[in-house]
């Protein structure tokens, strides 16, 4: 395996599903970046941990905004 054959998988056309999901089995990160670097990171949902890690993030957003909203209505 080459070097960079992780960021060769990231943009090649087969791994994205719609152009939008990245699907590949054989990168193990959880968090791969985009096919345009600038553009940031993207979830690999082959990767059932990346997908674990993923709702634990929406579920943390989630808890803060419940939680403000909450202390916006206690006073």
């Amino acid at each position: 395996m080459k070097p960079n054959s992780n960021t060769e998988d990231v943009k090649n056309a087969d791994h994205w599903i719609l152009g939008l999901f990245y699907f590949n089995k054989n990168d193990q990160r959880l968090f791969p970046p985009k096919r345009f670097k600038y553009l940031g990171w993207t979830i690999n949902f082959a990767n059932p941990y990346s997908i674990f890690a993923y709702l634990i993030l929406i579920g943390a957003v989630l808890g803060i905004l419940y939680v403000l909203q909450n202390l916006s209505t206690f006073n």
